[in-house]
């Protein structure tokens, strides 16, 4: 299992990553794109030379719902006869009679019939036509009337959905002259950014509105296709797919639209007026040289004329103003061009890497590199956008944040084991128990200490210098680390602490750091402990041919001083004073009295009863003026597991021998 960690984090942290840009992408990305799109790019209002006449709520107030077909005629008449319009784009479908009002019907025929420079709209339907005979023909016949000669030379064609177009009234088919697609298609998220510009139906293509006015205006007869840029054509190269992202406007104050709009009804009226020789509620000339977008999109949702849908730049963009921005688009090559996936997908990685990197091997001031780095990008992301090219906001940057996430988990994880391995070979030269002391103050470190009651533990080999001289420097190293191996953990299992390895001897404190009441009585057990593990180690070396080896110990117990000496660039945390001093001459008297076990006098008072010892009297100490009892211990009388009983403390064996220096 050890072996595959690495590989099964690693591929934890990829498929976190993938999680992290489908969602990102698909459902926030769009978010950010809109503000870029309603911050950024759409700075300025439409063209002034496309225009939109609209079948507003001002029209239907002024003339009741539904319209009489005528209305539109006079509309269109007005454009014809009475402007120098460039161009009239009909934003609608007529797909049946009026059965009641046949003779307004003919009217609109005649109307469409007569104007050259309309081009009106169709749609294609996901239903099947109910006459599957009539709707081959009729798909055959609008081939022939409306079709557009399309070279598509791609490798791969793309699948239509549709099985049916919208049938024109037999009239208004033959009055018609050019048609474009009016469909437009939302995005996962319910908005519009891009439009079909040529549309699959059964196996053939077909222009969208605004790119059939556009050819119109440029008498573009031919189009094709290829894998390499998808769209081309012959006067404006720049556009290169079926679908484009469109270049969305500002809307005008306390507007919706884009651009200029007149109702409907105005239009209406002022061809009225005019055939009477009045004065037109609208200037014709205010058409002249002007592209015309003919559509409806009243409030009233009960009529079914509000035409509406969500886009980047308002949340009821009118239908109509999204076909005029098409043509927009397509006149003045003002297209928005993503970012080709595989170019995303190498600033993502080099982001990643970037960050990464940042963060595992500079410091964590140096990290905060990344968030200029973050800075620099959206504003790079805003550059392009300004010149029109799209790249993905958001999913980058939270890829960045993921990897800085993982990459300081990362950083914390191996700074936390070469912590732990770095304690673990501290602890190897210093006891563990001060090592844990040191890092809990580690904000605190002095030169200093304090006073304090300890037990002092001294322990050396007996004969030590002549065994040194028999053995080599690597038979000595092997008994002194297997000694030294051995009775460690019995030191600290009796709250001791080794503050030092002194050549063969052993230094260990008792009460400090540790906190512990029975100090004294605890260094006792230890060093009871250490005599029956040596006498182990003597028969496992006499069987391995090695030297037998003596230990002597001393103890005493005193006040101290106990903290950091040294300088401070250099500590060391030890324990000084006459009471050290005393402990370490006790175990040197071993030698004198033929012993293996000392303790001074204070010591004894705290164990008493625990003991049997042998009293050395009125000894001469070095450094002393005045003679001190010492003790012999020849056995523990207790088990250490009742030495806390208050009664067991009254009783005690004390044999008593005077010894003079």
């Amino acid at each position: 299992m050890k072996k595959f960690k690495p590989l099964i984090i690693f591929t934890a942290v990829i498929v976190f990553m993938f999680i992290t840009y489908f969602i990102f992408n698909f459902f926030v990305e769009p978010k950010f794109y809109n503000a870029m799109m309603n911050g950024i790019v759409a700075d300025k209002a439409g063209h002034s030379d496309t225009v939109i006449i609209v079948i507003d709520d001002k029209s239907i107030s002024k003339q009741r719902w539904p319209w009489k077909r005528d209305m539109y005629a006079k509309m269109f008449n007005y454009l014809d006869k009475y402007t120098n319009a460039k161009l009239i784009g009909f934003d609608s479908i007529l797909s049946s009679v009026d059965k009641d009002n046949f003779n307004a019907d003919l009217e609109l025929y005649k109307a469409v019939d007569k104007n050259k420079k309309l081009v009106v709209g169709f749609a294609p339907l996901i239903k099947a036509y109910s006459d599957k005979s009539v709707g081959e023909m009729y798909d055959k016949a609008f081939d022939e009337k409306f079709g557009i000669k399309i070279n598509d030379e791609r490798s791969q064609k793309a699948r239509s959905p549709f099985k049916s177009l919208s049938m024109y009234p037999e009239g208004y088919f033959k009055a018609a002259k050019e048609v474009g697609s009016v469909y437009v298609e939302l995005d996962r998220d319910g908005y519009i950014r891009t439009i079909p510009q040529l549309l699959s139906y059964k196996g053939k293509l077909y222009p969208s509105l605004g790119l059939r006015m556009y050819a119109k205006l440029n008498g573009i007869t031919e189009f094709t296709v290829t894998d390499k840029t998808d769209l081309k054509i012959p006067v404006n190269q720049s556009y290169t797919a079926m679908f484009n992202y469109m270049h969305f406007y500002k809307t005008l104050p306390q507007s919706e639209y884009s651009r200029k709009t007149y109702s409907a009804i105005d239009i209406v009226e002022s061809w009225d007026n005019m055939q009477k020789g009045k004065a037109p509620v609208i200037d014709p000339k205010e058409f002249d040289g002007k592209i015309v977008f003919v559509g409806a999109n009243a409030k009233a949702a009960a009529l079914g004329l509000e035409d509406a849908l969500p886009t980047p730049i308002h949340p009821k963009h009118p239908g109509v103003d999204i076909q005029a921005t098409n043509l927009d688009n397509l006149m003045y090559d003002e297209f928005i061009v993503p970012t080709p996936i595989l170019q995303d997908f190498i600033v993502q990685v080099v982001l990643i890497l970037a960050t990464f990197l940042i963060v595992t091997y500079y410091s964590l001031f140096m990290s905060l590199g990344i968030i200029a780095l973050m800075i620099a990008y959206i504003a790079i992301c805003i550059t392009f956008f300004k010149f029109n090219v799209a790249i993905n906001v958001i999913t980058p940057l939270a890829l960045q944040l993921i990897t800085m996430i993982f990459g300081y988990s990362y950083k914390f994880i191996l700074e936390a084991r070469n912590k732990d391995k770095i304690k673990d070979a501290m602890g190897r030269y210093i006891s563990q128990d001060v090592m844990r002391n040191v890092v809990s103050n580690i904000d605190n470190l002095s030169l200093g200490g304090k006073r304090s009651n300890v037990t002092v533990l001294f322990a050396d080999i007996r004969g030590f210098t002549s065994m040194s001289e028999k053995l080599t420097p690597e038979e000595i190293s092997l008994i002194l680390n297997e000694y030294f191996t051995e009775i460690e953990p019995i030191i600290t299992k009796y709250n001791g602490v080794i503050n030092k390895f002194i050549g063969d001897a052993v230094m260990a404190i008792f009460g400090e750091p540790i906190q512990d009441k029975n100090h004294a009585l605890n260094a006792v057990l230890c060093a009871n402990a250490m005599l029956k593990k040596v006498k182990q180690l003597q028969e496992k070396w006499l069987y391995e041919g090695k030297p037998k080896i003596e230990i002597g110990v001393g103890i005493n117990t005193g006040d101290a001083f106990v903290g950091n000496i040294g300088s401070e660039k250099r500590l060391e945390y030890t324990v000084i004073g006459d009471t050290v001093n005393l402990a370490s001459r006790l175990e040197s008297y071993n030698k004198i009295y033929k012993t293996n076990f000392l303790i001074s006098s204070s010591t004894y008072n705290e164990v008493k009863g625990y003991v049997d010892v042998i009293k050395i009297s009125e000894v001469q100490i070095r450094g002393k003026a005045k003679k001190m009892n010492i003790y012999e211990i020849l056995r523990i009388t207790k088990n250490e597991k009742s030495t806390n009983s208050w009664w067991f403390k009254k009783l005690g064996f004390l044999s008593q021998r005077k010894h003079n220096l």
